[in-house]
């Protein structure tokens, strides 16, 4: 019996080749995620412990004491800053061969052409601190001298290449608002993580940078470097006699452990989500593999009951479908394995090539990988692969008699259509059901699309006799070829149905995806439309804190005729504790379109307005007042004026800063809205820009830009998930090809018959070409509703949260995705066809 699989596999080799390329995408899939998270992970942990090369101890505030916390807020008093004092004293022990004192926070640094010379969230500034003879061990000068003065810095080379600046120039830059003039004075070099990853870093020197970031005198670090001889754990100790109990100290090795941890668990959820991706690949290849497997033991079913009639048992004959499988199965996991560490390498390379710079590093293929790959890929097949098997096993002796291919009937189908129904039924209760839930109907709608997909699934070969159907009328206009073409593609709704769910199942998971970003982009779109009526929203390009100076130049800038900052402040209310949002009470009807539920806007002394969850929360309402503890401890009685609806944009309890901002220590604002005389044009954002020293660090943004933003986000992500899909349909479109190619074969005797009675090789092409066109708008038109009725299902659930939120379907994007599933029909034709065309009749004729 294994010979005889070997021979089997053998001489069906032309056959087998595309399941052997569906499963190998899938594995390929599955090894090129493992590899690229594994180069990547691997990377970023060893150039995180080069970054503490000099660094033995690392002294931090610490966290475990919260007596001197001021109530009513999160914000830390003095003693989370670590003075010049203990610096000096750390040096001081025994064992210590370096100390370097640290500050950092964000600097964005402009480059010649205006623009950020790094990426936003990683722009970070810092201290240049001069130690034993004026140099800092972790920053190598590359060129130039360290910086003296409150008006010089020194960049990393990368950043100092990004942004076309040498040694001697000036740039513009920002630290949260004013723009600042910098030379600068010196290029060094680093293994920080995030300027390898695209960042970049500037350095002031250690009295500015204490100035700009926490206070003079004061540091956020201590890292010591432990003389020659002196082990971590032994300089640990002899420290922590000396440090006060706001202050703990950590050894480089365990802080270069924890960083691998936090490396591997953030690779985690990208390995997590790609791997998501390869398994829907895999499951759709199950398809084409079940499907191979069962033409091909319908096409054997004579030599199946011979060998049953001579003596071969039914195990016997499914371990022969099975030794089968493991053979395809192995090769596709072994070719997929190779083409996987070849992704992986691409992708390095293309996260390189796409601004996301990756630190340097070999290529890691972990044992791991590579058992992984291989058991996937021959479990898949072979799972796919038992229940042809297990069927070939049931062909009776008698059946050795007979040739001809056994059809599923209508009446066979009976048991499956009525388990498709009873699983759609559930499906759809529970995804309806789901809709009325909220957020908290997310697990019974994941459970009602599992069902509704697996329910429609086993009822597609019942779906596709109406559907294909409804083709007819179009069909007729080829002649007999499109007569021919739909009774082909009915002929075994089974084979159709296999091949069709394979393309349904991708286009689900991209219609829905499509409805449900359009349906967000177009709640935020009309949320910012409705809710705010400011010209520009100005904000940090990093979303950090913005200085309150910035709201001051605004304000002083003629062009302006209404302004408010946005400022939230820690605070307890009545007890409870919450936060404040200070605003210009005095300008906020002019900037903002706020809904009441009751009361109206009245901002300004103790009068207050608030959303309302705020107000159910607080048990508030109109008229109501309240116990306000601001940041400083101190309280005062407010009154609530007004109840608003709010939304993602604007919420939560707003108070006048005039009020607010006499019991801020450090005060910082979110963003500030903008009303001009010219109202939202080139002229206006000109202006502004100029009027705030064209800062870098400052995004200015009017309605247009919020929504292009949120669009551009949306439509980044959609074209993330829609390259990772676009292997389940390739493996899809590879199982079209099987299927027609397998059914030319089938069909071989039948075709001979055609071409004898007149039609022509046009004809036959036009005939098979027809056929995997409607089997694949088949599954597309599938696809496109299950799409849309589970996007509908998800945006019900995100419209509990999102007032603004309405089901907006993308026909656009639609009919291309039909438009798409024609092509994949029409292509996955090409090479079936012209086989079939080719077939010499009269050989036809004589073929079983």
């Amino acid at each position: 019996m294994f010979r005889t699989a070997l021979r089997n596999v053998l001489a069906h080799k032309a056959r087998l080749l595309m399941t052997v390329l569906a499963v190998m995408l899938g594995v390929a899939f599955v090894s090129g995620t493992l590899v690229f998270t594994s180069t990547i992970s691997g990377a970023l942990q060893k150039s995180s412990e080069k970054g503490f090369t000099n660094t033995d101890i690392a002294i931090t505030t610490s966290d475990s004491s919260d007596n001197n916390r001021n109530e009513g807020t999160d914000k830390p008093d003095d003693w989370h800053q670590l003075p010049q004092s203990l610096l000096t004293k750390v040096s001081k022990v025994p064992g210590v061969d370096a100390v370097t004192g640290t500050v950092g926070g964000f600097a964005a640094v402009s480059g010649k052409d205006g623009k950020l010379a790094g990426s936003g969230f990683t722009s970070a500034g810092g201290n240049y601190y001069a130690g034993k003879g004026g140099a800092d061990i972790r920053y190598p000068l590359k060129d130039g001298r360290a910086p003296h003065t409150s008006h010089e810095i020194v960049l990393d080379t990368k950043t100092a290449e990004r942004a076309g600046v040498k040694v001697g120039d000036t740039v513009r830059m920002s630290v949260n608002g004013p723009v600042m003039q910098q030379k600068v004075v010196g290029v060094f070099t680093t293994d920080d993580g995030n300027v390898t990853a695209g960042g970049s870093l500037a350095l002031f020197d250690t009295k500015t940078a204490q100035k700009l970031y926490t206070k003079p005198g004061e540091f956020s670090e201590i890292d010591v470097k432990a003389a020659p001889g002196t082990s971590q754990t032994a300089l640990k100790s002899a420290i922590d006699k000396i440090l006060p109990h706001t202050a703990e100290s950590t050894t480089g090795q365990k802080l270069a452990d924890d960083q691998a941890k936090a490396i591997a668990t953030g690779m985690s959820s990208m390995k997590t989500g790609l791997l998501v991706f390869a398994g829907i690949a895999l499951f759709v290849g199950i398809f084409i593999i079940a499907n191979t497997f069962t033409m091909l033991v319908s096409q054997r079913t004579k030599e199946l009951a011979l060998m049953r009639a001579v003596g071969a048992s039914r195990r016997q004959v499914t371990r022969s479908v099975l030794i089968e499988a493991f053979v395809v199965g192995a090769i596709a996991a072994v070719t997929g394995l190779l083409a996987g560490i070849g992704i992986g390498a691409l992708l390095r390379t293309l996260m390189n090539g796409g601004g996301a710079t990756v630190p340097d590093g070999p290529l890691v293929v972990e044992p791991s990988t590579i058992v992984v790959s291989l058991v996937v890929g021959i479990l898949v097949t072979m799972l796919a692969a038992w229940l042809p098997g297990r069927r070939a096993a049931k062909i009776p002796p008698i059946a050795a008699m007979n040739s001809v291919h056994a059809v599923a009937t209508t009446r066979s189908l009976v048991v499956r259509n009525t388990i498709g129904a009873i699983f759609s039924g559930a499906g759809i209760a529970a995804v309806i059901g789901a809709t009325g839930m909220g957020s908290d109907g997310k697990g019974l709608l994941g459970l009602g699309a599992g069902l509704l997909l697996i329910g429609v699934f086993v009822l597609t070969p019942l779906l596709s006799r109406p559907l294909i159907a409804a083709a007819a009328p179009v069909l007729r206009a080829f002649g007999i070829s499109g007569k021919l073409a739909r009774q082909n593609a009915v002929r075994n709704p089974r084979r159709t149905a296999a091949t069709a769910s394979a393309l349904m199942i991708g286009l689900t998971l991209i219609t829905g995806l499509t409805v449900i970003a359009g349906s967000v982009q177009a709640a935020v779109g009309k949320m910012a439309t409705d809710s705010v009526k400011a010209d520009y929203v100005v904000a940090m390009e990093n979303k950090l804190p913005l200085s309150p100076q910035v709201s001051k130049e605004i304000a002083a800038d003629p062009n302006v005729t209404a302004s408010s900052p946005m400022r939230s402040s820690g605070a307890h209310i009545n007890g409870d504790s919450g936060y404040l949002t200070g605003v210009n009470g005095k300008d906020l009807a002019k900037l903002t379109n706020l809904d009441f539920a009751s009361g109206s806007l009245n901002v300004g002394g103790h009068s207050t307005v608030m959303d309302e969850d705020h107000a159910k929360e607080h048990h508030l309402k109109v008229g109501s007042s309240y116990v306000a503890t601001f940041e400083d401890g101190k309280k005062s009685r407010m009154t609530v004026s007004g109840i608003y609806k709010g939304n993602q944009l604007l919420r939560g309890i707003l108070v006048d800063t005039a009020t607010l901002a006499p019991h801020q220590k450090d005060a910082t604002d979110q963003q500030v809205l903008v009303k001009t005389k010219g109202g939202a044009n080139k002229e206006s954002k000109d202006a502004l820009r100029k009027a705030l020293g064209d800062n870098p660090a400052i995004a200015i943004q009017d309605k247009k830009d919020i929504t292009n933003e949120i669009a551009s986000m949306v439509n980044l992500m959609l074209n993330m998930l829609y390259g990772l899909l676009a292997m389940a349909v390739i493996v899809a479109v590879l199982g079209v090809v099987n299927t027609l190619a397998m059914s030319v074969f089938e069909r071989s005797q039948e075709i001979g018959m055609l071409r004898a009675i007149g039609l022509d090789r046009k004809g036959i092409k036009r005939m098979v070409r027809l056929e995997s066109l409607v089997i694949s708008l088949f599954g597309g038109v599938l696809g496109l509703v299950l799409g849309v009725f589970f996007g509908w299902a998800a945006g019900e659930l995100i419209g509990s949260t999102m007032d603004t939120y309405s089901l907006v379907l993308p026909w656009g994007r639609m009919g291309i995705f039909l438009l798409l599933s024609a092509l994949v029909g029409i292509l996955a034709a090409m090479w079936p066809a012209r086989r079939a065309a080719r077939l010499n009749m009269l050989s036809a004729i004589k073929a079983e």
